[in-house]
């Protein structure tokens, strides 16, 4: 069996970065090619360095990386795209920070999965390019979940297998899925389940986000179905995103200041 090479060159996308000694950042990438890795960046915390600018999170870059003993180095980088309006726009940069930080939560390393990178690749531009950011989450969060192997069930009922109707259902959330009204008593924790979030829900599940494009929706539906789906990724991870908390401070505040700095904005 040949060995593998020692260098290799991939695309991908900055996760997240974290001190190492006194010049030095450990680097999370999520690449095209070899799932979620860590990286070491060399010098990258000095003034000169030519790797600072291309290792920012959020960037989508071309990756030269060695294999290392322990972690592979980041020998070359250049930025594909720096998605710009996110870093100027606190309401664009948490939720971008949020979509990161939740693939980054829910993914080993060294997976390979072409689909998620193009996930989320796909997600970054829509925020940075569009003005229904909240749905974009949301075709994300879906996405991600049935990616994951976490589908929600919103064909039949979770507890008796019937098919579900357009009725008055409810959201299980420890069961990923929907209960009909027949099952709903004895059973606990559901939250009730409007019927235009019911079939909002199972749009998102569709898988094209051209369709779910064309749906306006209102602030108190939208904050229904953002509840469901955290829900079920709490669920899935059990663990909290911790930027979610950033994103939520975000909305409820008027804007005080420019977000062109992402290294202060986010969680570390």
């Amino acid at each position: 069996m040949p060995r593998p090479p020692r260098v290799y060159k991939t695309p991908a996308i900055v996760l997240r970065q974290r001190r190492l000694g006194d010049a030095d950042k450990i680097v999370t990438l999520y690449t095209a090619n070899h799932g979620k890795l860590d990286a070491v960046a060399k010098g990258v915390r000095r003034v000169k360095s030519r790797l600072a600018g291309h290792v920012e999170p959020l960037n989508h870059g071309s990756f030269l990386l060695a294999h290392g003993r322990n972690l592979d180095i980041i020998t070359q980088a250049q930025t594909i795209e720096s998605f710009q309006p996110l870093r100027n726009d606190l309401d664009r940069l948490s939720r971008a920070l949020y979509a990161a930080e939740l693939l980054d939560r829910s993914t080993e390393e060294r997976a390979e999965n072409f689909a998620l990178y193009r996930l989320l690749l796909d997600t970054l531009r829509r925020l940075a390019q569009r003005d229904d950011l909240d749905l974009v989450l949301r075709f994300f969060e879906m996405s991600l979940l049935g990616q994951l192997g976490y589908r929600p069930e919103l064909g039949q009922c979770v507890v008796c297998g019937r098919p579900l109707e357009a009725e008055e259902n409810a959201w299980a959330p420890g069961a990923s899925g929907v209960v009909c009204p027949r099952c709903q008593p004895g059973e606990t924790a559901l939250r009730p389940l409007s019927l235009n979030a019911f079939k909002l829900l199972r749009l998102l599940q569709g898988g094209r986000f051209q369709e779910v494009a064309r749906v306006r929706i209102a602030p108190e539906l939208g904050s229904e179905l953002e509840r469901h789906l955290r829900d079920a990724i709490h669920h899935a991870l059990d663990r909290d995103v911790r930027s979610a908390a950033f994103l939520d401070m975000v909305r409820r505040k008027p804007r005080a200041r420019p977000a062109n700095a992402i290294r202060s904005a986010g969680p570390r």
